[in-house]
């Protein structure tokens, strides 16, 4: 009798892919004295279980496109996407930009991933907390924010076959729901989306249920962490920077802190489209023994919440 062809993994949740990053292992920079090697990061990402991964900053992992699958392959990992800083404010800036974010689109289409994560860049120090520029966007750059986004999702698409999904951050000018939501009203789906943060956008005073539910459509993929109450109610008091938030411990491992990821994942599941949710906590400095025991930790629970596939998620469209 002929035997039914196998399933193809799925999460549990039906459209949810889990993943990590190396920013779950303290890595804020391609080079610091206070990061793992990319070595261990890799190592210990696929101990703690783990199939996906997004690259973090461009130069932690290698460049060259197959030294990076040959250490990946060795581990049994896969990469889901890339992470570029992009300045869409400024078109002054243009052309430096796009040669970095051409840079890690390429890598990310030479393994096989199809999203580029693009924050914007932080308008206070990571690490001194000083003020680089002023925080708030004038009116003539938010007239062509949307363009920009556009212009260069569109030639991501294009040439490189990769998704533009932006990134809403702490102490940068897409943070607050009002800039998030302004952001996606003023660009096309059809090259501009949503990287969902939800520690970022609980940390900004928005709420992720609610943009989920009204901007689910424009979601293209999820960054799944945790803010300490606490520690963001200092952050209003004594208007600290996200580098000392950091420090404060503002990113908790679940079930501690907002939002609750259970009340994310299911509503996330809800969609009609499948998405990388991809377990980031900030943890920079940290000591080298940390991430681990997190990372597994962190898997564990999400997996009580449903999330638990390794099936590379379709692309809309």
């Amino acid at each position: 009798m002929a035997t039914a062809p196998p399933t193809p993994l799925r999460t549990t949740a039906g459209n949810l892919c889990l993943g990590s990053a190396p920013d779950s292992w303290g890595v804020w920079f391609p080079e610091d004295e206070h990061q793992v090697s990319y070595t261990r990061f890799l190592d210990e990402l696929a101990q703690a279980g783990y199939e996906w991964l997004e690259r973090g900053p461009y130069g932690y992992l290698p460049t060259d496109p197959q030294r990076l699958r040959e250490e990946l392959d060795a581990r049994g990992l896969k990469v889901s996407g890339g992470t570029a800083f992009g300045a869409l404010h400024r078109p002054e800036a243009w052309d430096d930009m796009l040669a970095h974010v051409r840079r890690v689109a390429a890598l990310t289409q030479a393994a096989g991933a199809h999203h580029l994560v693009l924050i914007p860049p932080m308008y206070r120090d990571e690490r001194t907390g000083a003020f680089t520029e002023s925080p708030e966007l004038t009116a003539e750059q938010w007239a062509g924010f949307g363009r920009a986004a556009d212009r260069l999702g569109r030639l991501l698409l294009d040439e490189y076959d990769v998704r533009l999904v932006i990134h809403p951050h702490a102490d940068s000018h897409i943070q607050t729901q009002p800039e998030i939501e302004r952001l996606l009203n003023e660009s096309d789906a059809a090259y501009t989306n949503l990287c969902l943060d939800t520690g970022h956008v609980a940390y900004g005073g928005g709420d992720n249920l609610d943009l989920i539910r009204r901007f689910g459509e424009r979601v293209g993929y999820v960054h799944i962490k945790q803010m300490d109450p606490a520690v963001l109610a200092q952050v209003a008091a004594e208007d600290l920077s996200f580098g000392e938030a950091v420090r404060r411990g503002v990113c908790v491992s679940p079930p501690a802190g907002v939002p609750n990821p259970a009340d994310v994942v299911a509503e996330l599941a809800r969609l009609d489209a499948e998405l990388f949710v991809i377990v980031e906590q900030d943890l920079y400095p940290c000591a080298p023994e940390v991430p681990l025991p997190i990372a597994v930790s962190t898997r564990e629970h999400l997996a009580g919440c449903g999330l638990t596939g390794t099936r590379r998620p379709a692309l809309k469209g």
